[in-house]
């Protein structure tokens, strides 16, 4: 979609848009990173109690204008504080003025940019720990002090599009202090069994979820334990991103996410049904422009009973890899990866980065469900395996 909008000109982007950019001025958090004519605020860090404990590690490293990520060679465990302070200039070809670690100003002219973290400059400093392919990038700035939500390895990565470079050089102190209390915090803990989750459990769900006419469709393969602000909180921390309802809202949403560059364009999700409804909330994960073809996306149910007190939300996964006809209609779907253990194992990775799982096991049901056809008529197998993840309430978060 991004590739697709640059073509179109400038004019027709202004007649077409008028509205939505017209919205940019008012103080809606829908529309408030239309335009960004001030450079990013630094990070405030004062919500942050200070580090306690000593300092582990103290080490400099120096990101070139060139580079896009450099491995720190810092491996940081839960709790810990992870102290980055960063100075020195950058220049980009195309810009008017130099830039420091916090990034220069996202004018009109920048929104067409895609970048690695875009709610921060292009060229700013930025950060992530654990594995590259899922964890989510943060803001660091001149200064940051966050508190390692689980253990992993630092990177630290200049805020800019593979294709892009500047001259110059940012020179950086990370300083890591040891976890509060001394004590590293115990996240995604692997676990045999969790209390309430069993058969009997089990005889109260459907194995899969179908369509409005009854339908079997995708496997329920995944349960989260936990308030609804704390499921919205895992899903959002770990990069997912909420659906549109419908194909109106979509088109708007998507007209409004191309201009803004956010990372993230959603397509509609149809509707299926569990528990006699549709899904409450459908998320998905997807890289921008390739996410019309191909796109992690799930939907989730709140069950209409609870498990030892704690809400439970009832999930099904699959991973979009193409389209196919749908066998219903003749009509055209999305086609999904058949081995959707692997999306299920998506889900655990992506939520369990965040630091926000406390929890996490799996269960194989009676009669577990191993291979079947979706509404549309796309076929998948399974070990069978139901992921469970019980959430923690707090966390820290960067």
């Amino acid at each position: 979609m991004g590739v697709l909008m640059a073509r179109i000109p400038r004019q027709a982007i202004f007649i077409t848009l008028g509205f939505a950019l017209a919205a940019a001025v008012l103080p809606d958090p829908a529309h408030a990173q239309l335009v960004r004519e001030a450079a990013p605020a630094r990070q405030d860090s004062s919500k942050t109690p200070a580090p306690s404990g000593k300092v582990r590690v103290s080490q400099e490293v120096q990101l070139a204008g060139d580079q896009s990520w450099v491995d720190t060679g810092i491996d940081v465990q839960p709790g810990e504080h992870v102290v980055v302070t960063a100075t020195g200039k950058l220049r980009f070809g195309d810009a008017k003025e130099d830039n420091g670690p916090d990034g220069l100003a996202r004018g009109f002219r920048d929104l067409l940019r895609v970048l690695p973290f875009n709610e921060a400059g292009r060229g700013a400093l930025i950060g992530r720990i654990g594995d590259k392919d899922i964890a989510q990038p943060f803001l660091v700035g001149g200064h940051r002090d966050v508190v390692a939500p689980i253990a992993g390895r630092l990177a630290l990565g200049i805020n800019q599009p593979s294709d892009d470079a500047g001259s110059g050089t940012y020179v950086v102190r990370v300083e890591i202090y040891a976890p509060d209390g001394g004590k590293a915090r115990e996240v995604a803990k692997q676990v045999k069994s969790i209390p309430g989750i069993d058969n009997a459990l089990f005889s109260k769900i459907p194995r899969r979820v179908s369509d409005k006419q009854g339908n079997p469709g995708d496997m329920v393969n995944f349960l989260i334990l936990g308030s609804e602000s704390a499921m919205q909180k895992v899903f959002t921390s770990a990069g997912w991103v909420k659906v549109d309802a419908d194909v109106k809202d979509t088109v708007l949403h998507g007209l409004i996410e191309s201009i803004s560059k956010e990372s993230y364009l959603t397509m509609p999700m149809s509707q299926l049904y569990l528990f006699g409804r549709a899904q409450d909330y459908g998320w998905a994960h997807a890289e921008p422009i390739s996410v019309v073809r191909t796109r992690n996306h799930l939907r989730i149910w709140k069950a209409p009973f609870q498990v030892h007190g704690e809400t439970l939300w009832v999930g099904a996964a699959t991973h979009d890899t193409g389209f196919e006809r749908d066998q219903r209609n003749n009509g055209v779907t999305h086609k999904i990866d058949p081995e959707i253990d692997l999306e299920r194992d998506y889900v655990e990775k992506t939520l369990a980065s965040t630091g926000l799982v406390s929890e996490i096991s799996h269960f194989v049901p009676d009669n577990p469900l191993k291979e079947a056809k979706t509404a549309t008529g796309g076929s998948f197998h399974s070990n069978g395996q139901v992921l469970v993840l019980k959430l923690a309430e707090s966390a820290p978060n960067p």
